[in-house]
């Protein structure tokens, strides 16, 4: 007797090691679930077949590029009627989310999600980007489990992590290394046509009209702006200590730095013209107003941040500010291949020009 519980008892703990062994790429748990554990370190049981999803936060990009916005039944964001092309994600879904409710919204940072349609629309998971209380919180108020990911930093890492996780809960682990490897080799291209230029030879530029909070004149800059930084543009911010992001600054100090080119967050434009006419002495200081050499493209920001209009817009600084080294590069035709890509929509960049926020030199004054 006292054998037979011994052996049995040794199975039991043989079972529990197997049972650990399956890690943070999951365990099954019954017959139709499996228990993960998201980037937040929090173990959710998820059915193993996940067919339909609300995405919350940043997710609903990154289901977008994942191919998976057919599986969306509620979608965390905005009115399909304030969609814009800079807004890439939701306006290349525009009519196949046009029928779905909106259960939460991070509009200019405020946090809200509506528990009582997420319950109607009555997913297998929710998918957020959230703090793990607030992941915690929508699990316990719908009874629908939740994992969570970082919003993640762009072309970074975690952004990658990200991808990964969601691929993997929603079954489609390839389509992630698909886009990280397209992202990849998109940025290893853009990096090694100016490794050899010497930095004493490249012109300085700056991002200005930034869009954070709002869209902003010429004074909102870019910090370190990873748009350069990728095609290594010499940046004139580089002597602000903040590691990056955008922030106010005197406007003295544009005309201390006086960038060759500028480069304008196109919903800042307007704001910029209005400024040039009621205080032209300033801009008459600028070698890049002077010059004519002051552009536009769209925002990487809009709900969060976009992937592939940063990378679209690595090649548009680079065909304007490294002709030589982009020379093989059709703009157009690089800047459709990636929005479809990621989008899978085809000629987005017509979308941009025809809603006025697209690529090209800006006129400050009129002859």
């Amino acid at each position: 007797m006292r054998k037979t519980f011994v052996l049995i008892l040794v199975a039991v703990l043989l079972a529990g090691v197997l049972c650990g062994c399956a890690g943070n790429s999951g365990r099954t748990t019954g017959g139709d679930t499996r228990t993960i554990t998201d980037m937040l370190g929090r173990e959710v049981e998820i059915p193993i077949k996940v067919e339909t999803i609300v995405p919350l936060a940043n997710t609903p990009r990154m289901i977008t590029y994942l191919g998976l916005a057919d599986r969306a039944v509620g979608i965390g964001g905005m009115s399909s009627d304030d969609i814009s092309p800079v807004t890439a994600y939701a306006y290349a879904n525009k009519e196949l989310w046009a029928d779905l409710p909106v259960v939460g919204t991070d509009s200019m940072g405020a946090t809200d999600y509506y528990p009582e349609e997420i319950i109607k629309a009555n997913p297998d998971l929710i998918l957020c980007s959230y703090t793990r209380e607030l992941a915690d919180e929508i699990q316990t108020k719908t009874g629908i489990p939740v994992v969570a990911v970082p919003m993640g930093t762009l072309f970074g890492e975690d952004y990658e992590a990200a991808l990964r996780l969601l691929a993997d809960v929603c079954g489609v682990p390839e389509r992630a290394e698909t886009v990280i490897a397209f992202i990849n080799g998109c940025l290893e291209d853009l990096k090694a046509r100016t490794a050899e230029i010497p930095e004493k030879d490249k012109p300085s530029v700056l991002g200005a009209a930034a869009t954070f909070k709002g869209s902003h004149g010429i004074e909102g800059v870019y910090i370190k702006y990873t748009v350069f930084e990728t095609i290594g543009a010499n940046d004139v911010t580089a002597d602000i200590p903040e590691k990056g992001g955008a922030v106010l600054v005197d406007k003295e100090k544009i005309i201390d730095w006086d960038p060759e080119f500028v480069f304008l967050d196109s919903s800042g434009v307007d704001i910029v013209r209005t400024d040039f006419r009621e205080n032209p002495d300033f801009y008459a200081h600028l070698s890049a107003v002077r010059d004519r050499k002051v552009y536009q493209y769209p925002s990487s920001t809009s709900y969060y941040s976009n992937v592939e209009i940063p990378l679209v817009n690595c090649y548009y600084v680079g065909t304007i500010v490294f002709p030589e080294q982009f020379a093989d590069i059709d703009f157009e035709e690089k800047a459709n291949e990636i929005f479809e890509f990621f989008l899978g929509a085809k000629n987005y960049i017509k979308e941009f020009e025809a809603s006025g926020s697209g690529y090209g030199k800006v006129t400050l004054k009129e002859d």
